[in-house]
């Protein structure tokens, strides 16, 4: 303990002090002894408070059963013992250069210190937790460990971390942004030839003003694609900002009838130039398959999306419907067998899709299987209408048949679904080694692995339209028997709602082709008929929605079957006043969520953040491990976190 403050305290009384000498003066030393005594009967107690003080104090840093031993006093980082109120028990000299360089903090409370410190954070005795924090300019990762003591106290020892050249650096350090005007090719065609140049020379100048304004590097390397190469600090400026280049470079009006749309990948936190550019290559890709009209930041265990809001429009060629046709009949004439899987609880889309694939693997000569989820209430009647005919009794088999008989020339190809949590047996399709995908939904990051071949449109209306397409290239004249093509029609007009939604000219060719191999409408609409109980069901749904700025949320009844809640969506959005519709539904102890819209909501970015996915009008989630409420809450917030990102 310092003896000078000590013997500052024991002299506060200043007027006693002077009162003792004038009587030591004046020849009163008698009564001034006799007052001096009294004084220091009366201090001992205070003094000896102090010198037991000290001794407990040396005592208590023994007891400390890790120590805090020279090697403590020599570290590389400040640091501090405190209480569990912030009381400064001991520091190094580190600690006490961070800010006033005291020579005395004993009995200081470390938050006047380290102002902006959350003890309660800190002391909870996580892994990693920590708090970031500025002393005098300088940046530090405050870190606490819990001591302990003889006593059982409870003490904290507080490390200061140094990260202000770390942050600097990381600043400092490039990532890769690859830029895509994604829809180059449908906006010069629709633009006047007069135009061209003029809209040509906008869309680079203002590219090229976006890269100026972030002290980028920028090379053009095609007609349409451009590579940046950008500071750290940047890009984390622009994610704040939401990438706003997307909403500036659609303004641009030079006689172009449709909007100008980027694709974007960022390929940022790599070891190398290298990497960051593979990220960037496989974050583009990513925001292409999404739809386009979006940024897709990459690091090495991460990926956020920014943007994504624009109508999606036809801009697909047959040219790439061929070229898969002829891939995908090379691979199923150089298997052994082939096995159609689609995802849980199949739909029209799905099974349709499945079947009329199953059809033409079959007239190419090879022995072809579906493989079907246990719940499939929602093709029970096109099933059963299968089942009935002789020709398909070899056609379904089960799972566990399937992985049997896999073999390394097996060939699995996966319809209407590329996300793994959502495949009907992800163990059988990891297991094969010959995989092909043909999908029409967004991208996910979860994206089935290995394939050899994938197919993936989002601009197409359906899965069952992209198999109608590709067989015709596949075989001179497919073979479809009526029931074959009703499957494949019934996927479109189930995906389309009616050929309401992403009806396309390519849509109804498919459609018509159906038509003409005998495909009845009517047989159709008799597979998304409901029977009374199920439309009572719908009814009690829509009468439990809440409507808030034209968003409905409604619970459907437990246990009720995914697809009445999808058909409740589907039913909100005939009323007026409703342009998005989510249903929630408890079937089996998991939370269903269905997602629908006509507006300029994106309900597939809304339920990715509850880990779903599916297209801008059209989307689904399942949560697990929440009650209905605890999913409402997770919904609601995913819708303001949507809205704010829109803002």
């Amino acid at each position: 303990m310092n003896w000078m403050i000590m013997l500052k305290r024991l002299l506060k009384p200043g007027l006693l002090v002077i009162l003792l000498i004038m009587l030591f003066f004046y020849d009163y030393a008698g009564i001034g002894v006799i007052i001096l005594i009294i004084y220091l009967i009366d201090n001992y107690q205070q003094l000896s408070y102090y010198w037991k003080k000290e001794n407990d104090m040396n005592e208590f840093i023994k007891s400390i059963n890790k120590g805090i031993s020279d090697n403590a006093l020599k570290s590389v980082y400040p640091l501090v013992l405190i209480k569990d109120d912030g009381e400064i028990l001991w520091c190094n000299n580190l600690f006490k250069s961070l800010k006033y360089n005291e020579e005395d903090y004993y009995e200081k409370n470390v938050l006047s210190i380290t102002r902006g410190l959350n003890l309660d954070n800190i002391l909870k005795h996580e892994d990693n937790i920590h708090q970031r924090l500025s002393i005098n300019n300088k940046l530090y990762d405050v870190y606490a460990n819990l001591v302990e003591t003889k006593n059982k106290k409870c003490l904290y020892l507080l490390s200061f971390n140094d990260i202000t050249k770390l942050i600097d650096y990381e600043t400092t350090q490039e990532s890769i942004m690859l830029v895509e005007v994604d829809n180059f090719s449908e906006v010069l065609d629709k633009t006047d030839e007069n135009n061209r140049p003029l809209l040509v020379a906008e869309i680079e100048r203002t590219i090229n003003a976006y890269a100026n304004n972030l002290k980028a590097m920028i090379k053009k390397y095609d007609t349409n694609k451009y590579v940046l190469s950008i500071q750290n600090k940047y890009i984390e400026d622009e994610i704040k900002q939401k990438f706003n280049i997307i909403e500036v470079i659609s303004k641009i009006d030079k006689g172009n009838s449709i909007e100008i749309t980027l694709s974007i990948g960022v390929g940022t936190g790599g070891m190398s130039p290298l990497e960051n550019y593979n990220n960037a290559n496989i974050a583009k890709e990513l925001a292409l398959g999404r739809g386009g009209d979006q940024v897709a930041v990459k690091t090495n265990d991460d990926i956020k999306f920014f943007g994504g809001n624009s109508k999606e429009i036809e801009k697909r060629t047959k040219v790439k419907a061929r070229v898969i046709a002829r891939a995908l009949s090379e691979l199923i004439y150089e298997s052994s067998k082939v096995y159609i899987i689609g995802h849980k609880n199949p739909d029209m889309d799905c099974f349709g899709s499945a079947v009329g694939l199953a059809s033409v693997v079959k007239q190419l000569g090879k022995n072809c299987n579906i493989l079907l989820d246990n719940d499939t209430n929602a093709i029970d009647y096109f099933l059963n209408k299968l089942n009935n005919e002789s020709k398909y009794d070899d056609l379904f088999i089960s799972m566990e048949d399937a992985k049997n008989n896999l073999d390394s020339q097996t060939l699995v190809i996966i319809v209407d679904v590329h996300n793994k949590s959502y495949i009907a047996d992800l163990a059988l399709v990891e297991k094969a080694q010959r995989k092909v995908i043909i999908d029409h939904h967004r991208r996910s990051p979860d994206m089935i692995e290995h394939d050899i071949l994938n197919y993936i449109e989002v601009y197409a209306s359906s899965t069952s339209e992209m198999v109608t397409e590709i067989i015709q290239y596949m075989v001179d004249k497919p073979k479809l028997t009526r029931t074959e093509a009703e499957g494949l029609l019934a996927g479109i007009f189930m995906d389309t709602k009616g050929f309401s939604f992403k009806t396309g000219v390519r849509t109804f060719d498919a459609a018509s082709f159906l038509k003409s191999l005998g495909a009845d409408s009517i047989e159709i609409k008799k597979m998304f008929t409901d029977d009374l109980q199920d439309y009572l069901l719908i009814a009690e749904t829509i009468k439990s929605a809440e409507v808030n700025n034209s968003a409905a949320i409604a619970v459907a009844p437990k246990n009720i079957g995914t697809v009445i809640i999808a058909k409740s969506a589907d039913e909100l959005l005939n009323i007026s006043g409703i342009s998005v519709s989510f249903v929630l539904g408890e079937v089996n102890g998991e939370i269903y969520i269905s997602g629908r819209s006509v507006g300029d909501i994106n309900v597939q970015i809304v339920l990715e953040a509850l880990g779903g996915g599916g297209h801008m009008n059209i989307a689904g989630a399942k949560v697990q491990n929440s009650t209905i409420e605890e999913a409402i809450d997770q919904l609601k917030d995913a819708m303001k976190k949507y809205l704010r990102i829109g803002e």
